[in-house]
C-alpha cells in the first residue's frame, strides 16, 4: 500500500501516527498518510526563508519553464509518489477512490491544472500587468514606463489549508512558485493526491525540493499554517469566511453563491440559454464555488425551473469508473442524508416548489456513503431561505425578482453571469460591489479566464508595492 510521507521542506518524514485512506465504496485501504502535529510545523517554519532563497537562486524565466515541464509530467508522466511510480490512470483511480469524484471528472480537473502550468508565462504577464519578473526577484527595478518600482514579498512562503471537495481548486495556488514564494501545504484529508503528485512533478522538473512543504495532519496543523505563515490561503464554510474576514494575512475561499441573471430584455428568450444554465449548475458535479446556486429573472421563472429540472432531474448515480458518471459521492458517513434533511425543510417553505420532484428521489444511500441527485427549486420571491442556499452538488433555485431589485436582493456573489444587453443595467452590474467576477452575456459561471484574477490577484496578496527612490552616486551622470 502507498505511504505518503510528510515533506519537511523536501525531506521525507515518516510519522508513527498514520491515517489510512479507504475506497469510498468498498472500504478497502488505498493509502497510508503520515500525520504530523502543529508543533512540528511551527519548528520547520523557522527555516521558511530558505524556501524563498532556493527559488530566487534560479532565474524566474527558468522557473516558469520548469513549471511548464511539471505540467506535462503531471498530466502525462509517471512520477514517483509515495515511493511508487504513479501513472495518470493510477492517480485518477486513487483520487476517485478517496474523494468520491467520478474518474472522468478527475481527468478533467487534471487538464485544468496542466493548462495553468503550461500557460504560466501568459498568466503571470497578465496578472502582473507586464511587469518584468526579475523585479520581484530583486525587489525593485525599472518598469516599462521607465519608472522605478519596488515590490516587497510579505512572506517567504504561502501557507495552504486545502479542501477535499474539488481538485480544481489547486489552480489557484499553482502560480505561487513562479512568483518566487515557497509553499507550505496542509493537504485535504481525502484529497492529498493532487498536492503530492504536483510536488513530485515540480521537483522532478527542477523546482528545488526545499521550496515545498507537505504537512498532512489534524486541525492543529491548519491552525499552525495560519498562525505561522505571513500569507495563507484557506478553503472552508461561510463560518470560516466570517472568522477570517478582514485579516490581511489570510485569503479565504468559501461558498461562492454564484448566480445567473436573465435581464428583462432577454428573459423571454430564456430557452436559448438553457445549455448555459444547465452547465453552470452541473459542471464538475456542482462541487465548485463557481457553480450557479441561484438564477434570477423577473418572469417565466416557473417555466425555466421546469425546463431545467427536465434537463437535470433524470441524472442518475453511476459507478465512479463509468465514463458517463457525473455525480460525486458524499464520502463522510451520514453527510448526504443530513444535507437532504436540510433541503427538505427549505423546500417546505411557503412560495417554494420542488421542480425535480417528478423525477424520483434525490437522496441515494449506500452502506458507506451517499449521493444527492440534482435539485432544482423555484422561489416565487427572493424571501425564502432557499434562494440563498448553496450545496456541493447540482443544486439551484430559480428566483422570481423584479430586475430593479435583483442587485439589492441577491447578496454576495463570487461569479455573476448577467445575460442582458441593457446598457443601463450593465452599468449597474459593473458598479455592484457584491459581485466579484462579472460575466456580461451568456457565459457559464464555471468558465474561467485564467488571464484574469480569481477572488483577488495573487500577486497583490503576496507582494506589497511601495515607494523606492535611489540617489545618483556622486560623480555619476545624472
Amino acid at each position: 500500500m502507498v505511504h505518503l510521507a510528510a515533506w519537511r521542506f523536501g525531506k521525507p518524514y515518516e510519522s508513527l501516527e498514520r491515517e489510512t485512506l479507504v475506497h469510498f465504496l468498498s472500504g478497502e485501504p488505498v493509502a497510508e498518510v503520515s500525520q504530523v502535529g502543529g508543533a512540528l510545523l511551527g519548528r520547520d517554519l523557522r527555516k521558511a526563508a530558505d524556501a524563498r532563497r532556493a527559488l530566487l537562486a534560479i532565474d524566474p524565466e527558468e522557473i516558469v519553464e520548469r513549471l511548464q515541464t511539471a505540467g506535462n509530467l503531471y498530466a502525462q508522466g509517471t512520477p514517483e509518489v509515495g515511493g511508487v511510480p504513479q501513472s495518470p490512470d493510477d492517480f485518477v483511480r486513487a483520487q476517485s477512490a478517496t474523494t468520491g469524484l467520478p474518474e472522468s471528472l478527475c481527468r478533467a480537473n487534471m487538464q485544468k491544472n496542466m493548462f495553468v502550468l503550461s500557460n504560466m508565462d501568459r498568466i503571470l504577464d497578465a496578472l502582473s500587468r507586464g511587469l518584468d519578473p526579475r523585479i520581484l526577484w530583486r525587489g525593485y527595478g525599472i518598469e516599462h514606463r521607465g519608472v522605478t518600482v519596488s515590490y516587497q514579498a510579505q512572506s517567504p512562503v504561502l501557507g495552504l489549508v486545502l479542501p477535499s471537495n474539488s481538485p480544481g481548486v489547486h489552480t489557484l495556488w499553482l502560480p505561487v512558485v513562479a512568483l518566487g514564494v515557497g509553499l507550505v501545504i496542509k493537504p485535504g484529508s481525502q484529497e492529498p493526491w493532487t498536492p503530492y503528485r504536483m510536488a513530485a512533478c515540480m521537483v522532478e522538473a527542477g523546482i528545488p525540493a526545499e521550496a515545498i512543504g507537505l504537512y498532512p495532519g489534524a486541525t492543529d496543523v491548519g491552525a499552525a499554517v495560519l498562525a505561522g505563515c505571513g500569507r495563507s490561503m484557506i478553503f472552508g464554510s461561510a463560518k470560516t469566511v466570517e472568522q477570517y474576514r478582514g485579516n490581511p494575512r489570510v485569503q479565504v475561499h468559501g461558498p461562492g453563491f454564484s448566480k445567473i441573471i436573465l435581464g428583462d430584455d432577454q428573459v423571454d428568450d430564456w430557452e436559448r440559454h438553457l445549455d448555459v444554465l444547465a452547465a453552470s449548475v452541473a459542471a464538475n458535479s456542482g462541487r465548485g464555488c463557481i457553480n450557479t446556486s441561484a438564477i434570477y429573472a423577473s418572469r417565466n421563472t416557473r417555466r425555466i425551473a421546469e425546463a431545467l429540472a427536465a434537463r437535470l432531474g433524470p441524472v442518475e448515480v453511476r459507478p465512479p469508473d463509468d465514463p458517463d458518471a457525473t455525480l460525486a459521492a458524499f464520502t463522510v458517513p451520514g453527510a448526504a442524508k443530513a444535507i437532504w434533511g436540510q433541503i427538505e425543510t427549505l423546500l417546505a417553505a411557503p412560495g417554494v416548489t420542488h421542480a425535480t420532484a417528478p423525477y424520483g428521489g434525490r437522496f441515494v444511500e449506500h452502506d458507506r456513503c451517499g449521493w444527492l441527485r440534482p435539485v432544482v427549486a423555484h422561489a416565487a420571491t427572493s424571501e425564502p431561505e432557499i434562494a440563498r442556499a448553496e450545496y456541493m452538488f447540482p443544486f439551484v433555485t430559480v428566483v422570481e425578482c423584479p430586475q430593479e431589485q435583483m442587485l439589492e436582493r441577491m447578496g454576495p456573489t463570487l461569479v455573476c453571469s448577467a445575460i442582458t444587453e441593457d446598457e443601463a443595467f450593465q452599468a449597474r452590474l459593473v458598479a455592484c460591489t457584491d459581485i466579484d467576477r462579472l460575466n456580461l452575456g451568456p457565459i457559464p459561471t464555471t468558465k474561467l479566464d485564467w488571464l484574469q484574477p480569481h477572488e483577488g490577484n495573487i500577486i497583490d496578496f503576496l507582494y506589497r508595492s511601495r515607494a523606492l527612490q535611489m540617489a545618483v552616486p556622486v560623480g555619476a551622470d545624472a
